[in-house]
This record gives C-alpha cells, sequence and structure tokens, in this order.
C-alpha cells in the first residue's frame, strides 16, 4: 500500500504538513538578522560538521514563496515554522528589525492566499548572541527577554496563527546542551542543566500566559520523545533507564500537566535548582491546547557506574538505522504516545509535529529514488492510524523536514527532505 493510499484512510480533518525552523533554513545574513548562539557555537571548532553555519542555510527568506509553493504540491494543509528571536531583536538595545516584521508578515499573507494553515513556534533554538553571552537559559533575564518576543508576536501575528507551540523541544534546549555539550551553549555542568531545564519551562509557562492575554485558544509545546528500554532485565539497567527517560520525558511531562518534577531526577538535581523553583511550577503547568510529539528513535540504556551523576549510559542498537545512526523503530511512536494517554491526558489533542529520517537518496533517469523513506514514512503513519482506530486524539501529522537544511551539529552532511 503506498503512502498516498494510506492517507486517504486518515478523517479529512487530520491535518498532514510539513515542518522548519527559522535558524536552519531562513539565511542569518539577510534582512538585518543579529547573531545567535549558534553563530557562536559553530565557529568553536568540531562543534559542527566542517563549521558550516546558516549564515545562508536554504536562503528561504529569499526563496519562501517558491519554498511554500512546494508544500502546496505536494497536497499539504499545513506549514510548522519558527519565529528567529535575532531577526526581531538583533540587538541589545530592544530596537524592533523592520524587515524582520516585514518578512514574517509576507509570510503569513502568503500563507493565508496558498490556504496553508501557520503552525508557529516562538522558540526553536536560535537564541540572540548578546544574551548567550551572559549565560542563556541560566539566566533569568532571558526568561525576561522571552516574554517581551513572546509579546510581540502575539501583537504583530497572533491573530493568523493558527497555532502557537512556546518551545521546540525543550530536552534539547537543556540537557543536549548544557550537560552532553552536543548543542549550543556547549556547556557541561549540572548546575546549569538543572537550572536550564527548569528555566525553559518557566519560560513556556509565561508565553502561554501571554498568548492567552491575546485570546489565543491553541496554544501547547513541543516535546522530542524517546522510547526507553533497558539494555537487559536485570534491576540496574532498569533503574538507569527509568533516570534517562525521566531525563528525556517525563521531567517535562509532570511539570507540564501535573505541576512536579520527577522525584528520581528531582533528588539529583536540588542542589543545582533555581531557589525558589518550585514557586514557578504553577505557572509551567499552565492549561495548554494541544501538545507536539516529535518522534524519530527509541533509546537502549543500562548501567553505567562511571557516569558521575546520574549513572546511565545510553546505547545503540542493532536496528537498521538512518544516516542520523538513529535506529528505525516505528512501533517506539505508539509506545510514546500510550504512555502521554494514560498518564497524562486522554483528551489533550495530539499532533506528530516532526517525523522523518536522514538518507542519502538516488537518481535513476533524473528521477528520485527514495524508497526507503517512503518506507519509514509508512511504518509510521500506519503507527498513527492504528492509534487513530483506538481513539487516541491525534489531529495531525508534520514531515521533517520541507528542505534539506542546516542540521544543528550535522551541518549541511545529512539529507533530510
Amino acid at each position: 500500500m503506498s503512502n498516498l493510499e494510506i492517507i486517504k484512510k486518515f478523517p479529512k480533518n487530520f491535518i498532514f504538513g510539513t515542518a522548519t525552523s527559522s535558524y536552519q533554513i531562513e539565511g542569518q545574513k539577510f534582512g538585518g538578522c543579529g547573531l545567535s548562539n549558534w553563530d557562536t557555537f559553530a565557529k568553536k571548532k568540531g562543534k559542527t560538521f566542517k563549521g558550516h553555519n546558516g549564515s545562508i542555510a536554504c536562503a528561504h527568506i529569499l526563496n519562501f514563496e517558491k519554498d511554500l509553493d512546494l508544500v502546496k504540491e505536494c497536497g499539504l494543509k499545513a506549514y510548522r515554522f519558527s519565529f528567529s528571536w535575532p531577526r526581531l531583536y538583533p540587538n541589545q538595545d530592544g530596537k524592533i528589525n523592520s524587515l524582520g516584521l516585514e518578512f514574517y508578515d509576507k509570510l503569513l499573507d502568503t500563507l493565508q492566499e496558498k490556504n496553508l494553515l501557520p503552525f508557529a513556534t516562538f522558540y526553536h533554538w536560535d537564541l540572540p548572541k548578546y544574551l548567550d553571552d551572559k549565560g542563556g537559559w541560566t539566566n533569568l533575564d532571558t526568561l525576561k527577554r522571552f516574554s517581551e518576543f513572546s509579546n510581540l508576536i502575539m501583537d504583530k501575528f497572533g491573530k493568523r496563527i493558527h497555532s502557537i507551540a512556546t518551545i521546540n523541544e525543550p530536552w534539547c534546549v537543556s540537557w543536549l546542551s548544557h550537560y552532553w555539550g552536543e548543542h549550543a551553549p556547549g556547556m557541561k555542568s549540572i548546575e546549569a542543566t538543572a537550572k536550564s531545564m527548569h528555566n525553559i519551562l518557566l519560560a513556556h509557562g509565561n508565553a502561554v500566559e501571554i498568548a492567552r492575554d491575546y485570546g489565543h485558544k491553541n496554544v501547547g509545546i513541543v516535546l522530542n520523545k524517546t522510547h526507553v528500554i533497558p539494555q537487559s532485565s536485570k534491576e540496574e539497567d532498569a533503574f538507569a533507564a527509568k533516570i534517562y527517560d525521566e531525563i528525556h520525558n517525563t521531567w517535562f511531562d509532570e511539570a507540564i500537566f501535573k505541576g512536579k518534577y520527577p522525584i528520581n531526577l528531582l533528588n539529583i538535581l536540588r542542589p543545582y535548582m533555581p531557589k525558589n523553583y518550585s514557586n514557578d511550577l504553577k505557572i509551567i503547568s499552565k492549561k495548554i491546547d494541544w501538545i507536539g510529539v516529535n518522534y524519530y528513535t527509541r533509546t537502549i540504556v543500562k548501567k553505567d557506574n562511571n557516569e558521575k551523576y546520574f549513572g546511565f549510559k545510553a546505547l545503540k542498537g542493532n536496528l537498521p538505522k538512518t544516516d542520523m545512526g538513529w535506529e528505525i523503530y516505528p512501533e517506539g511512536l505508539t509506545e510514546v504516545i500510550m504512555k502521554l494517554i494514560k498518564n497524562y491526558s486522554k483528551k489533550t489533542p495530539i499532533y506528530i509535529t516532526e517525523n522523518g529520517m536522514a538518507h542519502k537518496e538516488t537518481f535513476e533517469n533524473g528521477k528520485v529514488v527514495d524508497i526507503e523513506r517512503i518506507n519509514f514514512y509508512e511504518k509510521h503513519l500506519k503507527e498513527i492510524k492504528q492509534l487513530l482506530n483506538k481513539g487516541v486524539p491525534l489531529r495531525g501529522f508534520f514531515a521533517w523536514s520541507l528542505l534539506d537544511n542546516f542540521e544543528w551539529a550535522y551541518g549541511y552532511s545529512k539529507d533530510l527532505d
């Protein structure tokens, strides 16, 4: 059965779309955009593939009309994008870049003309350099400035945005960037990790309140999910997997839906948490209208006595992998969705806000041969269809990505579309 035949079996109101983010496609050098944390990070030796950065990227700011034509030609209903914070506030003086406002104004007008639903993200990882230089997400001033940024978006564009995501993948913003150091700012500090894991959620809660002040009724957050599996049936591996699951998944789930943090991980992070952090949980757990799930792979975990604070090691399994080195495990999508439904909310609408694979396609007779990617999507769409048949409130699916883009630390070394 082809993907088109599978799609025809979905409800008519199920939304199919594609996703991008500002720094990965727009081109930082165009339109008066300021520098970001990723421009700083890319200059550090070995942090991105061959020092690649988003200076030009896909030059989307120059080609957005043609790019959106592609979305329309694919028969999709929605386009997920993000606002660039350094494009709108390029300097620390707080002056707004009129060229940035003009670009997003034209982008939203074009989406309306093409009858494409705008799914907008406030923050998809491009933090202004002047804030990154002062501690980024470990500094409370960043939260204040993010609220100003969120307020600007709502004031200028809020009425034209179908759906708002406050933050994209807070795990990547915090843990991946401040403990493993694989993303900007490239820190490896448990104190910075604890602060950023809390502060990014507080920024989310503040942004929800701002969107509500403008009367918006379709506000959510996008979480990247992984299905966590212990390497063995040993109790020590099971506990290591539980800790990793709390880091990657339930830290954010518990805070957003229940206004608390999972106890095992909190016991480790508590000495490094911001003062009076618990006072913020009421804001963090403000009601949201939908939840976004980005799903790519599973994670196998074992006990590791050499890991100083958390005692685990994430392993690569033996299943076929994408060019990112991620195992292809469609069943994990069902697992993470059912966990959300069981533990947090049976009624909150869910969107699969990212899913896809990096794969080097080939060409034959001038045509793309991309069977592996087609098969990848087919298997994941079947999982989604089965979830819909069970009554799970899935509302849409966004393919990552519209374009071959700057893929963060991997630079331009991966084919993503």
